[in-house]
């Protein structure tokens, strides 16, 4: 599959088609799907490569959020934006997040997490809309090296100790001891800073409002499971810690996401509100894998590809709407309803979708979270009820906000949307539900 997507960037550099990447995404995420892997015993491809059901999953997820991603940025093509260099930067990311869900060496691993921000940081800085971008870019870069060099010295550590870095044999389990509370905090910060946790999580607003489509959509859609990723791997290691310390990270990230929830309200920034909502979802994703029974972590899995194709979905409804009326601003973007009659049914299913509404993937991951959040303290259920009603409230308050209300006058030329269009939200809201009929195998 890598030697595919390198033959096909040697092909981009040449001929620059944007039919041929499109069509070379989609098919091999086709084959993929095919395989259906659903085993959660690990299995070595071979002496660098594993694959289980946790990989798998994010694995066709990283194929189907690049290949809608260029589906939504076909202006670019239209434009002639440097679209070269758009595709190589597009296929360049998705090799280094294909390599991160599936490499079996940790320091392998870590290379593979720093150089995903690469190709993210140009596409922000490359196509991004205000001049702040470039703040933007690099609060990104700085809060996740900063956060990952504690990450590379705890690596260093399992090589001194186990002579190995391979994801088979650092096997050793620390005690609640100084140093194993030490190694702890550094392998879960770099992951808690990229996940986002409540307080680490300042970057992610800028970095979305600054970002263009394709930037916004791999970033909620993909790159933000990194830190679950890295979370599922390393936190085995660390049981004993885990145990005694989970309850501060936790209160944390529930008290957190009701913080957030708060703030999501008091958005008029259209990517805005929907980077904030990411960060309230994540919360319940790290109390899943902190927890990290079998139904908490089930459920952490479903929410993280859940929310990767309905705040996908919902960044580039926005995009939509921002390219036609040239605000992101709910002040302005109001009655769209009398403008895209057709676009506004898309809005109230990803809205639906990320209020947790049912049939969608995210109600099942959220009530499994609930569940198991609730039976490890009674006292979490407060918090778990205000960040699920404030869930609905700002979902709610983006679709009327956005849809209901008089609309901007001085609109003289309109398109209500155009079959790509449809089909690109298609393509995330189809799956976000579709999934739920066989979700065993996103269970562990």
């Amino acid at each position: 599959m890598l030697s595919s997507l390198l033959f096909l960037m040697g092909g981009l550099l040449i001929f620059g088609s944007w039919k041929i990447l499109l069509f070379s995404l989609f098919f091999y995420s086709f084959v993929l799907s095919l395989k259906c892997f659903s085993s959660w015993t690990i299995v070595y491809i071979s002496e660098f490569f594993l694959m289980d059901s946790l990989s798998y999953n994010l694995i066709i997820l990283s194929y189907w959020v690049v290949s809608l991603m260029v589906l939504a940025s076909k202006k670019i093509e239209l434009v002639n934006n440097f679209k070269s260099l758009f595709y190589m930067c597009s296929t360049f990311l998705l090799i280094f997040l294909l390599l991160s869900f599936s490499v079996s060496n940790f320091l392998m691993f870590y290379v593979m997490f720093e150089s995903s921000l690469i190709p993210t940081l140009m596409l922000i800085l490359g196509w991004g809309y205000q001049p702040e971008r470039i703040q933007a870019g690099v609060y990104m870069l700085f809060y996740t090296l900063f956060a990952s060099l504690p990450l590379l010295l705890a690596i260093l550590i399992f090589y001194e100790s186990s002579s190995c870095v391979n994801l088979a044999f650092v096997m050793k389990y620390y005690d609640y001891s100084l140093v194993g509370f030490i190694l702890y905090l550094s392998c879960v910060f770099a992951f808690l800073v990229k996940l986002p946790m409540f307080g680490f999580h300042l970057w992610l607003p800028k970095a979305h409002v600054e970002a263009p489509v394709a930037g916004s959509m791999i970033l909620a859609g993909v790159l933000l499971k990194l830190g679950g990723y890295g979370l599922f791997r390393l936190i085995p290691l660390f049981t004993f810690v885990c145990k005694k310390t989970s309850f501060f990270f936790i209160s944390l990230s529930l008290f957190g996401g009701f913080i957030i929830s708060l703030m999501c309200l008091m958005q008029v920034d259209m990517k805005s509100l929907i980077a904030y909502s990411s960060v309230a979802h994540m919360s319940l994703v790290l109390c899943g894998f902190l927890l990290f029974n079998v139904m908490s972590a089930s459920g952490g899995i479903v929410v993280m590809v859940g929310h990767g194709l309905c705040s996908s979905g919902l960044f580039c409804i926005a995009n939509m709407s921002y390219e036609r009326i040239g605000s992101r601003s709910l002040m302005i973007s109001k009655g769209l309803i009398n403008l895209m009659p057709t676009l506004c049914m898309w809005w109230f299913l990803l809205s639906a979708g990320n209020m947790a509404a049912p049939p969608s993937l995210n109600l099942l991951g959220e009530i499994m979270l609930i569940i198991s959040i609730g039976g490890w303290n009674k006292i979490t259920l407060i918090y778990l009820g205000l960040l699920s009603f404030f869930s609905a409230s700002y979902s709610l308050y983006l679709f009327s906000m956005s849809q209901h209300g008089k609309y901007y006058n001085n609109l003289f030329s309109f398109c209500s949307g155009k079959v790509s269009e449809y089909v690109t939200l298609g393509l995330h809201w189809v799956p976000l539900n579709a999934i739920l009929l066989n979700s065993n195998i996103l269970m562990i």
